[in-house]
Formats: C-alpha cells, structure tokens, sequence
C-alpha cells in the first residue's frame, strides 16, 4: 500500500518528509500542480423533470423522468450509467458484497430471518418499465446489480441527449430493513413518514480522472452525482405536508390561506415561526384524507434530489440573512421531537449555514431544511435527523447534543459534499472528515461548552490505541474499512484540527481551506487538488503530514526519554473506594485548545450567548445555575486514579539551567512537539518545535536548551493538542500525571456530569415559585 513506498528503505531518515511525488497523480490541463481546477477542466451536466406518484395505502411510488444528458468531455460516448440506489433492498439485484458471518449463540427470529437463504425476489428495488429517446424509440438497457448501462447513439463531444425512464418500486420500512429512504410507520397514530432519498434513477459521474464512477452501492459508500437542474412534481395525500430540495412553485395552491401567510411571514423573521402548528398536525392524524394534491419544486445546480411528505409534520421557519442572500431555513417535525425541535433545530440550521459560509464559500441556495426521521443523512436544501423526546417533553442532555450535533453535520453537508463535490464511494473522509471538521468549528461556536466528540486531537486517542492490525490508512476505500467511523469521520477531522491548531495556525490553515472550497465549489475535487490546495494557498510543506495522517497507520507516541542530569519517578499504586455521582454542579468543557483560544477570541459571538432562546435547562446545568434532585442517584464502586508524586519523590535537579532534551518517535508519526517548562518560581513557558526536528532522524531527536530560570517539570504535548497515544512517557519532573479516561469521568461526577444509564436530570429540576 501508499504507506510502504518509502525512498529510502532501512534509513532513519529521508523517507517521512520526501515528497509524495508518484503517489499523487501527475498534473494535467484538467487538475494543475496547484491544485486548482485547470484551462481544460470540464465536467458533465444533467437536468430532470420528474413526475411521481405516492401511494400511501401500499407503500408504493411510481414515476416517469426525462433527463437532458450534456457531454461537456472531449469523448465520444456510446452508453451511459445510471444509479439504481433502490436495488440495494432487493435480495437478488442488489451489490452482492458480503461480509463473513458466524453462528450466534442467541438470536430472534428476525436476526434468523436474515440469515435465510432466499432465491425468490422479495419484489424490492426498481422496476424499469420503459426507457426510450425523445422520440419515443426504445432503448436497450442492462441492469447490473444497483446499476444500469443505457446504450446510446455516439455522443461526440458538445452533444446533448434526451431520455426517459418509466419506473416503479415498493418503499421499504427503514426503521425495519434500513437503509437511506423509505417509510416508518407509527402504529399509535397509523401514520406513515416517508423520506424520499436515492429515490429515482439518475446519472452517474463520467469524470476525467476515472471515466464512469459505476461502483456498486453497498449502503456504505454514499454517491457521487453530476450537477443539473430539477423540476419535481410530487402527488401525495391530500393532507401531507411536503418538505424538499429546492424552491416550492406551487404554496398558494398546496397550503391554506393561514399557512401561507404564516409562510410569508416566516420569510422575514427573526426566530422561528410554525407554518403548521403542534394542534394542527396532531388534529391531521386523527383522519385520513383520499383526496390528492400535487407539490412542484424547482432546483438549480443541485447534484441530488430529497423529499419528504407525511401528515404527522409540524412546520416551522425563519430566515437567516446571509452576506450575499437571505436564506429560509426550515424545520419538519412530528410531535414526538416538538419539545427539541421547536427550540433548536431552525435556529442549528441557521447557524450552520452561517458558520459554515464563513469557513467556505456563501452558502448559494434559497432554502435549508433538516427533518426528524430518526436518523441521519443529508442532500441538497435538504437533511433527515433524530432527537426525540420523552413521552412526558423531557429529554436528556445526551439526546439534546447529540441532535444539536446531528442538525449541523447533516446541514453542513449541504457544503461537502453536495456543493464541493468530492466521490464519497472512492473517498469517504473528503466528505465526512472535512464535514466533521467544519462541524466541529460550528459546534464550538453555537456554544463554547458543546461537548463535542470529533476534532479535538485527545479524542481520537482511543482509536489510534488500537492494535495495529485494526488501523487503516484514511486513503482507503468506502467499503473496505473496518473502523468507518473513527477512519473517516474522526481521523481526518482531527488532522485538519491539528494542521489549524498546531501546525499551521488559524491565519494560514482558514484561508488555504477557503480557497480550496472556493476553487472547487459545483466541481469534483480528488485527494490531490486537495492537499495541492492546502500547500499552494498556505506556503506550507505539508505532503510529510499527508503521508503520515492519511496514508499511513503510524500514530504520535513521541517520548521523552531523558532530560540530562534528571530523571522522573513513578506513580504509587491505584486504589478503590464506593463513591456516589453527584448531578447538579457547573463542570468546564471547554478546556481543549480550540476552545481555549475561542473564549480568548473577543470576535467570536457564541450562538447562545446571542439567541437566549437557545438557552435551555442544560446550559443553565452546565453553569451549576438550576438545582437537582440527586437522591435518585446510585452509588458506585470507582477505581481511584494513580497518587500523584510525593515530596520525597520530587527530586532536587542541578542547579545548572541548561536542559537537553532527548526524545523518541516510538508510534513512528511525526509531529511537532510541544514542550511545557514549570520554573521552580512557578511560572511556565511554551515552545513549540516544528515537526520537521525529525527530518535528519526520524526516529531519535534532542533540543538543547539554555535557560535562564530552573526548571520543576517538563511536560510534553501539555494540551493534549497531537493525539498523542501514551502520554505516560510525556513528562520530567514534578508535574501532574496525564489524567486517565477514569480521571476524566471522576471530575465530570464532581461537577455534575456523571449520569449514569437512564439518569435525566432535566426531571430532577427543583422549580422555584414564582
């Protein structure tokens, strides 16, 4: 693999910091040496007009497309390839990739239904009726799996084609099958909620880096799409309430006067207005209405195509003015979120389109919507999330972060990878590791607390820990990791968080990614116009990071094995004791570097320092500012953490002040180090050494300092800021242990954090009167 060319085999040096050289590819007049898009770049184009039917008694959807093919490449073309996404639910049409499986020692009779072995079609996935040409003339077609390969007349380049596709298939329950769209039925109210994703058949990429991306879809590696406008017309129940990409054409004939002057009205305001009221939805799904209406949408330079319909949707909005536009920014909900999504999930969205803007390029469409269907997955204008409540409107601060978290990654991805348009089937972590990443930054910036999961580096600890058989390179592909999430999400998420925090500073890092998103925006970025971007734009020498963070599985265990003249003792014995969790008390989240430098950064105007609608039960808990009842609360046995050092252990060093420094690469990664002095005064002092200390020995380094105070305690990486898997071997001297993940855990039920399972807090509020 990537990761095994090295230039110079058997050395402690010159393999780490060469350049990637043939492990990129070669630039052309399509992809420059830059990394920006070059004089011949092209790419294709396709426009939609859709008519499609639901039917909701039995499950069904049913519809027709015309599609305007445009062959913008230099190639003379004689088929084309289509995604047939629903296939994925057919047990004899779909991708067929499978995974070894054992005998369980327990299962239900679902979990056994599965392992059946089926030869008759379970009648999902589509069924093509017709394709033919403009004309009419039929078309021959072979379905391969979840593909399809129309064969065409030669299109030379600067042709255009048009064609249509008849089609039906039966919508799957996701909550029981799974997968991106389909239905799921509540049986105490017998409605259905319907997500319409993957939903139609539609062209794939034919790109000049790879021709046609025609990769089977397994479920995992998500899509890639060309760009085109949509004309959608949708037919639904009468009494459904249709969310979609792009613009609505039609409000004054699908909604009652009183909506759409709530509509109107919400187009302007400054906090959310409920377009469809909590009393209105709940009254809609008592009956049932027979009667049609038909929803038509308009999209522009979108790359996919969403919806949604059911009559259980609460609707409301607000718009979000913006630099270049004002934007509507939307909610869809059933009563069973209102207590969360009422509050939250439109005012997320607008301060996800905003952040994001600020990190990336303008956000350039009308309108932003996220949708609770008790999952996660984005498309354009377009998202579905979770967050529900307790039957009685409570909900427990996991749930409350968790789908603040959800809401901002799946609006993001409105950015990457629907507008930066990268092939997430090839390159998962293009979408979500730079998704994660800017996530991380608007989660940071809705609140300085916000316990988030993905970014800071001492997060992703855990999983650079692992054996090293269980890593793989992030440059791998979708389907062939094990770890998908920590591989491409969390990996990649750090990395940029290290490359803005550590390696390149804020000034660099921020305008370098700007001009990457800005360069690629509605266009099919690679792994290289990528890295490229981020040297060309920073002047930054960085192919020594990519080689390490993305194509290796090295990880950062830098040690610091002596310092002359002295030497560091080691902890006594860990303990036991019974301790009770207490709730109730204000505890800081915001202790990593990211947020350490936010709080300092007077520009920085939190979201929920702005909006005191945002301020919930939860934020007033963080602060120690509401008070709880902990009697339900119970005991635990807890391992104590390790004693820190003793008096007697605190040796006297020299009375010299002139320090060497000698440290290993044990994890094989390199990174910069960053070295804490504590002066016997006291006071404390950073430096930070750039990584390429390592360059003429990759494995062995030293620093030789003259100083002008004694030195107490050297700590290294003291903010926990590269990721560093072993920070026993991190410390000199009389300096506090690097804190376990129980220490972490005990100093959260210290201030009032540590919930233990099925423990809410928010029920436990001690009212005061009024």
């Amino acid at each position: 693999m990537a990761q095994n060319i090295q230039n110079n085999p058997g050395s402690n040096h010159g393999n780490k910091f060469e350049q990637l050289g043939t492990i990129l590819p070669t630039p052309n007049e399509q992809r420059t040496a830059s990394g920006a898009p070059g004089v011949k770049y092209w790419q294709q184009r396709a426009d939609y007009d859709i008519k499609c039917e639901l039917d909701e008694n039995t499950q069904t959807l049913k519809g027709s497309e015309t599609i305007t093919y445009y062959n913008n490449s230099p190639d003379p073309l004689t088929y084309i390839w289509i995604q047939l996404d629903e296939n994925q639910h057919n047990n004899l049409k779909n991708a067929n990739y499978q995974s070894a499986t054992k005998m369980p020692q327990s299962a239900t009779d679902k979990q056994v239904e599965g392992f059946e072995l089926k030869t008759a079609d379970n009648g999902f996935g589509f069924n093509i009726l017709k394709i033919t040409d403009a004309q009419g003339k039929s078309l021959k077609y072979t379905v391969n799996k979840t593909m399809m390969r129309i064969e065409t007349p030669v299109l030379k380049s600067g042709d255009k084609f048009v064609f249509n596709i008849d089609w039906n298939y039966k919508i799957v329950d996701r909550i029981a099958k799974g997968g991106r769209g389909g239905y799921e039925y509540f049986p105490a109210d017998g409605n259905y909620l319907f997500t319409m994703a993957q939903w139609y058949p539609r062209l794939c990429v034919y790109s000049d880096f790879q021709g046609w991306q025609n990769h089977q879809f397994t479920g995992r590696g998500e899509f890639a799409l060309t760009f085109g406008d949509f004309k959608v017309q949708m037919t639904v129940p009468a009494d459904h309430v249709v969310g979609s990409t792009g613009e609505c054409q039609n409000y004054a004939q699908v909604l009652t006067p009183t909506q759409l002057s709530r509509f109107n009205t919400a187009k302007a305001a400054k906090a959310p207005v409920e377009i469809v009221t909590l009393a209105e939805a709940k009254a809609a799904e008592t009956k049932k209405s027979t009667a049609k209406k038909t929803w038509i949408f308009h999209a522009k330079d979108v790359r996919d195509f969403a919806w949604t319909s059911s009559r259980k949707y609460i609707w409301d909005a607000m718009n979000q003015k913006m630099s270049n536009k004002d934007v509507l920014c939307m909610s869809f909900y059933g009563k069973e979120a209102y207590n969360l999504y009422s509050r939250y999930s439109t005012r997320v969205v607008a301060h996800s389109i905003k952040t994001y803007s600020d990190f990336t390029i303008p956000y350039p469409y009308p309108v932003a919507q996220s949708i609770e269907a008790a999952n996660g997955m984005e498309y354009p204008m377009i998202c579905f999330n979770y967050g529900r409540t307790n039957e009685d409107g409570t909900y427990s601060e996991t749930v409350k972060n968790g789908m603040i978290g959800v809401v901002i990654h799946e609006v993001g991805h409105n950015f990457f990878p629907m507008i930066i348009n990268s092939d997430e089937r090839q390159w998962s972590w293009m979408d979500e590791g730079l998704n994660t990443f800017t996530q991380f930054i608007t989660e940071s910036s809705w609140d300085n607390k916000f316990p988030s999961k993905r970014g800071p580096a001492y997060a992703i600890v855990p999983y650079m820990q692992l054996p090293k058989d269980q890593l793989e390179p992030i440059m791998s592909n979708s389907e062939n990791i094990v770890q998908f999430g920590p591989n491409a999400y969390a990996k990649p998420a750090t990395g940029l968080n290290i490359l803005r925090e550590t390696i390149m500073g804020r000034e660099l890092f921020d305008y370098a990614f700007k001009e990457y998103s800005r360069r690629w925006a509605f266009k099919h970025p690679t792994p290289a116009d990528f890295f490229r971007t981020m040297e060309d734009a920073s002047g930054e020498d960085l192919d020594w990071f990519w080689r390490g963070w993305f194509y290796s599985t090295d990880v950062c265990d830098i040690s610091l094995d002596e310092v002359k003249y002295a030497k560091a003792d080691f902890p006594q014995p860990a303990k036991t004791k019974t301790e009770k969790p207490m709730v109730g008390k204000p505890i800081l989240t915001d202790d990593d570097i990211s947020k350490q430098r936010n709080r300092e950064d007077k520009t920085i105007k939190f979201y929920t320092d702005q909006d005191l609608e945002a301020r919930d039960f939860y934020w007033k808990y963080a602060r120690g500012l509401v008070q709880v009842d902990s009697s339900k609360v119970k005991t635990k046995e807890i391992r104590l953490p390790a004693e820190e050092f003793t008096s007697e252990e605190k040796a006297k060093y020299s009375n010299k002040h002139f320090y060497e420094l000698n440290f290993s690469n044990k994890g094989g990664l390199v990174m910069p180090i960053i070295v804490e002095f504590t002066f016997k005064d006291g006071t404390k002092t950073v430096d930070r050494i750039p990584a390429q200390i390592w360059r003429l020995n990759e494995l062995k380094t030293s620093k030789f300092y003259a100083l002008d105070k004694e030195v107490a305690a050297i700590k290294v990486d003291p903010f926990r800021e590269t990721a560093d898997i072993n920070e026993s071997n991190n410390t000199w001297g009389a300096v506090e242990a690097a804190p376990s993940k129980f220490q972490m855990f005990k100093a959260a039920q210290a201030a009032g954090r540590g919930q233990s399972e099925g423990v809410n807090p928010m029920q436990f509020e001690v009212k005061k009167g009024k």
